[in-house]
Parts: C-alpha cells; sequence; structure tokens
C-alpha cells in the first residue's frame, strides 16, 4: 500500500473521527462521509480506504499514540480536528502540488457537471452499467430498473433515459448517424472511453461500489 504524496500524519485525526463514526469501523470505499474527506484532503478515496487497514491494525507507534490520545476523548479528538482544518494551507492543494506529479480525476468525478448540476460523472458510470443491461427498447422512464437507479441517486428517471440517449451516440455497436447536439456528449463521450470499452464486469464492479455514495 502506498501512500499518497499528500499525506500528512496530522490526518490520521480526521481518519479516526471519521472511523468511530456510528457505525463505527471500516467506512466502505464509496462511502458519502470517505469520499467527503477524500475531496476535502484532495487524497483519492483508495489511499484512505487502505489508510483505514494501518489504523485499524495500529501498526506504527504515531497511530498508537493516536488511539491512546484521542479514542477515548471524543471532545478533544473533535476539537484538535477542528484546529487541524483551520490552519493556514489545510484544503489548499496548489501549495502541495509544487513538483508532485499526481492525477486527479476523482475530485471532478464527484463534482456536479456544469450545464447538468444534478448530475456528477460518477452517476454517468451508473448509468452507463445500467446501459449494458437493458436494450434500446427498454430504455424508457417506466422501466422498473431505470426508476430504481434514478430513486437512488435522488434524479428523475427522465434524466436517467436522457444519458442513455447520448450513450447511444457514444455506442459504437449501434451506428447511430443521426445529429445529437447536446452537452451531455462530451462527458458521456469521456465516460464510455474510460469504461465503455473494458471489460463489462470491472464496470458492474465498480458501479455496485458507488451505490455506497448514494446510501
Amino acid at each position: 500500500m502506498a501512500t499518497h504524496p499528500l499525506w500528512s500524519d496530522d490526518y490520521w485525526l480526521l481518519l479516526l473521527q471519521l472511523y468511530l463514526k456510528k457505525p463505527e469501523g471500516m467506512k466502505a470505499l464509496y462511502s458519502r462521509a470517505l469520499v467527503d474527506l477524500s475531496l476535502e484532503l484532495h487524497i483519492p478515496p483508495k489511499n484512505l480506504y487502505e489508510q483505514q487497514f494501518k489504523l485499524r491494525h495500529r501498526d506504527t507507534p504515531i497511530i498508537e499514540l493516536i488511539w491512546d490520545t484521542y479514542a477515548g476523548n471524543p471532545r478533544k479528538l473533535n476539537k484538535d480536528a477542528k484546529k487541524l482544518r483551520s490552519m493556514e494551507g489545510f484544503g489548499q492543494p496548489k501549495k502541495f502540488y509544487d513538483g508532485v506529479q499526481v492525477k486527479e480525476t476523482f475530485e471532478r468525478d464527484f463534482s456536479p457537471m456544469a450545464d447538468y448540476p444534478d448530475l456528477k460523472p460518477i452517476m454517468l458510470v451508473m448509468i452507463l452499467d445500467l446501459y449494458f443491461r437493458l436494450t434500446p427498447i427498454t430504455m424508457a422512464e417506466e422501466t422498473p430498473e431505470v426508476q430504481d437507479l434514478a430513486k437512488l441517486m435522488k434524479i428523475k428517471p427522465q434524466l436517467v433515459v436522457e444519458v442513455m440517449d447520448v450513450f447511444q451516440f457514444c455506442d459504437p455497436y449501434l451506428n447511430r448517424d443521426d445529429l445529437m447536439i447536446s452537452s451531455l456528449l462530451l462527458p458521456c463521450q469521456e465516460i464510455w472511453d474510460r469504461y465503455g470499452n473494458d471489460n463489462p464486469e470491472k464496470l458492474s464492479s465498480f458501479a455496485a461500489q458507488l451505490k455506497e455514495y448514494f446510501r
């Protein structure tokens, strides 16, 4: 497990605070709380998820000290975590990125899209997964799977269908030659290029993990 270049030992405080939140213990890779901390620290969820294992096993002296100091004193933990967040430079990655080569697509993936603020790129991933499970004729608002996904993501079924319509233009097997004018076309094409031509089981597994974010 490689430590992310932006990781600081101060962040064990914030990770312990997350770990102790009810239900206490390891938080799912794409749980809302872990993703929110990930965005706050500009460190991908996968790295924070892996750090939880180190925290749970208390495998370094500093982690043991963090547990001894804070685990039984939530008031002190919350106070010091709040102080850490108020420090100058916290949450401002530009200072940290100087001279560091890191690929950070995850922040954009969890950010609302400019022309469709109800959508985030990760939602397009989930819709693409459903797209491969349906036929064009069943990509309709009244289809139960469409309604269930829309309910999970708290959007209207109509929007799910709209995205699926755009994915049909990205799908080389359909060979659509009519004109598509939509600001969804570029982000949908990007998601298709990243996941649509890969192993569908990998996409399905990723989409299943992303459901945790909406629960």
